[in-house]
């Protein structure tokens, strides 16, 4: 099952990452989240703008209660669930 769901993972960050278009930025912030939170990643928000490491830094916060497995599944299914939604447009 874990070998399952890091496959799905991986796919998920590959096709958000090989995607050309530009995404919402509550759908980037959500992503951003759970990708920290299931790659472990403790680093604190970096960028030249006070006002997105707040964004980031909120995002962070809202994956606190969660596993490093569950948020690969919520990115897994966040990412499944916005391209289903947009091949329907």
């Amino acid at each position: 099952m874990n070998s399952d769901l890091n496959t799905a993972f991986d796919e998920a960050v590959e096709r958000i990452n090989n995607c050309k278009e530009l995404f919402p930025a509550d759908f980037l912030l959500r992503l951003y989240g759970y990708y920290k939170k299931a790659t472990k990643n403790s680093e604190p928000p970096s960028s030249r703008r006070p006002i997105i490491n707040a964004f980031k830094a909120n995002a962070l916060f809202q994956t606190r209660d969660i596993s490093e497995k569950e948020a690969k599944e919520k990115y897994v299914k966040l990412v499944n669930e916005y391209f289903k939604e947009k091949d329907k447009t």
